[in-house]
């Protein structure tokens, strides 16, 4: 089972990766970047992709039909419970954003982060891709 940086190594060899990071969206802190950041600064993109991932995490209209909330008081993950959303998928003229959330046994506040090229990409298999490598992830 890969680590943080194996994991991101691997997200590097989908066609038209151009960047990618695990974030803690609870702290917007980057634990493992690598390659490009869209703005240039890996900790400002971690940032400002937490606060995306934040917000469609917390929003109750994406937990209808769920048994569970999947955030304490604080906006935390509660542990055990993943996140009611999968992934968020932002398209910007040149490319695609993916932020596939991460569960793990402790906290459900980590996700991946992938900057994938438009013109080189494959949204569908970045997607499915990134998807088995969150379940392979380990946080140590």
């Amino acid at each position: 089972m890969p680590g943080i940086d194996e994991c991101l190594l691997d997200v590097m060899r989908l066609p038209g990766a151009r960047g990618a990071a695990v974030v803690d969206w609870t702290s917007g802190l980057a634990l493992g970047t690598i390659g490009d950041s869209p703005n240039g600064d890996h900790e400002a993109t971690a940032a400002e992709t937490a606060e995306v991932a934040r917000m469609a995490a917390e929003q109750p209209a994406f937990a209808t039909g769920l048994p569970d909330a999947s955030t304490d008081a604080d906006g935390s993950g509660v542990a055990g419970v993943p996140p009611p959303v999968e992934d968020v998928i932002v398209t910007t003229r040149a490319g695609y954003h993916i932020l596939r959330f991460v569960e793990t046994d402790f906290d459900s506040s980590v996700f991946l982060h992938l900057w994938l090229d438009r013109a080189e990409g494959n949204l569908a298999l970045a997607r499915i891709r990134l998807g088995e490598m969150a379940e392979r992830l380990v946080l140590a």
